[in-house]
């Protein structure tokens, strides 16, 4: 596993070559890529000179946000995913091959038959793409019971839910995005991740959860940086994704208004002092 950074994360807009010198700023090693960035700094570099500068600062690649909305319209998906190729095969050329994306937790239009058949035909046919260019696509699922309120029909919002949807789409370049917030969230254990292999696991996000809030009243924009508040068991999450031997991204998500009120560099610099805390109380 590695520190990875994603400055949009924090609530911050930077170029990559400003994300590159926050992030060895803050002692991470690694960053996300900015397809919708790196598309047009593709025109005037090259794949050798945006890596090289990267690896100058000692940083490799995280991941990247799939520009397709699963749950989106029929029109607005198939315009997103002809696109696709273009976008993953510059990703590969970059060695960034890791996708993801997030599964809304509910529909006011379709039943959960109905919405999860939708999802296993899409993520299907967006795996079929990115397993071209060599890339996995991490789902993320959406947990508090906060964000499935006033909605017709609730959709998948846990673990357990998301393999099903993974086992359904029967490719082996779709995994999990696994955020300590939802797993929290979803009353997950860590028995339930030391079940699964590391393979399992494209991409993780690591934050906290305000104190003295019901898990079931968490907000999903309102968190705390990791080990802030000691709501989650962040520890216990990071050993058990030690020992199942996931070796990928770990990006801090702490959705904080706080952060967003301090300059970008001793925000980046808080927020590195805080995964350096859980690192070290993990033990890695």
């Amino acid at each position: 596993m590695f520190k990875n950074l994603n400055v949009g994360a924090l609530g911050f807009r930077v170029s990559f070559f400003e994300s590159v010198e926050l992030a060895n700023l803050g002692g991470f090693e690694g960053i996300d890529l900015n397809v919708r960035e790196m598309t047009e700094l593709l025109k005037k570099k090259s794949t050798a000179e945006i890596n090289g500068f990267l690896e100058e600062k000692g940083l490799r690649w995280g991941g990247w946000g799939l520009p397709v909305r699963l749950s989106g319209g029929k029109e607005d998906f198939q315009k997103r995913l002809k696109d696709l190729p273009s976008v993953a095969e510059k990703a590969w050329k970059l060695g960034c091959l890791r996708a993801y994306t997030w599964i809304a937790p509910f529909s006011d239009e379709l039943n959960f038959k109905d919405n999860f058949n939708l999802h296993v035909r899409r993520i299907k046919a967006v795996a079929e793409i990115l397993e071209e260019y060599d890339c996995v696509l991490g789902l993320e699922f959406v947990a508090p019971k906060t964000s499935r309120l006033n909605h017709r029909y609730e959709f998948i919002h846990d673990l357990d839910g998301v393999l099903d949807l993974c086992e359904a789409v029967g490719t082996d370049n779709v995994g999990v995005l696994l955020d300590s917030w939802h797993w929290y969230t979803s009353h997950g254990t860590v028995d339930q991740i030391l079940k699964l292999e590391g393979k399992d696991v494209v991409y993780v996000h690591i934050n906290d959860a305000p104190a003295g809030i019901p898990v079931d009243k968490q907000i999903d924009n309102i968190r705390c940086l990791p080990g802030e508040t000691g709501v989650i068991n962040i520890t216990g999450f990071l050993k058990a994704l030690i020992k199942i031997g996931y070796d990928g991204p770990v990006t801090p998500e702490p959705f904080d208004k706080k952060l967003r009120e301090m300059s970008i560099r001793d925000a980046v610099l808080k927020v590195s002092s805080a995964v350096n805390k859980v690192w070290r109380l993990a033990g890695l």
